[in-house]
């Protein structure tokens, strides 16, 4: 059976170029937790060495996952969309490290083997998949001690839980439609502590200074504990 959101996010990616071949350092890789250019925290937030394990929920067009690849580490992407997943391949041919699976996250967490140094989202799957769902998955899928890190647009105030995003495919089509789960920053600490996480924290970064747009980004960070002794 198709999954309608597959069709969905192949519909999101034809209206999104592809990443820039340098940043405004002059880095050909980098890692953008928010929606903004050269904008917030890097890589550093995964707490992440070279020759580590990582896992992109919902990789897109690769960009994040690349630049880990370059830094030494397993990575590891899963995407729902095969239009994305082409433009990851084609972007980023020659990365060494870099693999990616096409396939819902949740199944994904729950069949592989592999148990990951750090596992994150930025601005996907996380965001589109029910988190009760989601977190126990995730928190299996890491080592103890490993970083569990998302981002996302904040929740708009009084709509929280299960909410409809409105992927727009033309003047002639009904918009595609996807569910995303908004939650407010001290609710997520909560959630991932439900969960088994420690160490619970969710901020919103302002948007730069010198954009018109106003609207921050919500980045969640959680570390997995020690399982308990026998």
């Amino acid at each position: 059976m198709t999954d309608a959101r597959s069709a969905a996010w192949d519909t999101y990616s034809q209206s999104k170029p592809q990443r820039r071949q340098t940043n405004a350092r002059g880095e050909t890789t980098w890692f953008n937790w928010t929606q903004y250019a050269d904008h917030g925290p890097g890589a550093e937030v995964l707490s992440v060495k070279p020759g580590e394990s990582v896992l992109d929920l919902g990789c897109g067009s690769g960009g994040n996952l690349a630049h880990l690849a370059a830094l030494g580490m397993s990575a590891v992407g899963i995407d729902l969309s095969p239009a994305q997943l082409t433009k990851a391949h084609e972007r980023w041919p020659d990365a060494q490290g870099m693999e990616l699976h096409r396939g819902d996250a949740v199944s994904y967490l729950s069949e592989t083997y592999t148990v990951f140094d750090a596992v994150y989202s930025v601005f996907g799957a996380a965001w589109f998949t029910d988190p009760g769902s989601l977190l126990p998955q995730v928190h299996a899928g890491l080592k103890p001690g490993g970083v569990f890190a998302l981002s996302q647009r904040p929740p708009v105030e009084g709509c929280y839980g299960c909410q409809a995003s409105y992927i727009p495919r033309g003047d002639d089509q009904d918009p595609a439609i996807v569910k995303r789960w908004d939650y407010e920053p001290d609710i997520w600490c909560a959630l991932l502590k439900e969960y088994g996480f420690e160490e619970a924290t969710a901020t919103v970064i302002p948007a730069p200074s010198h954009e018109k747009r106003t609207i921050g980004t919500l980045v969640v960070r959680a570390v997995r504990g020690d399982d308990p002794q026998p």
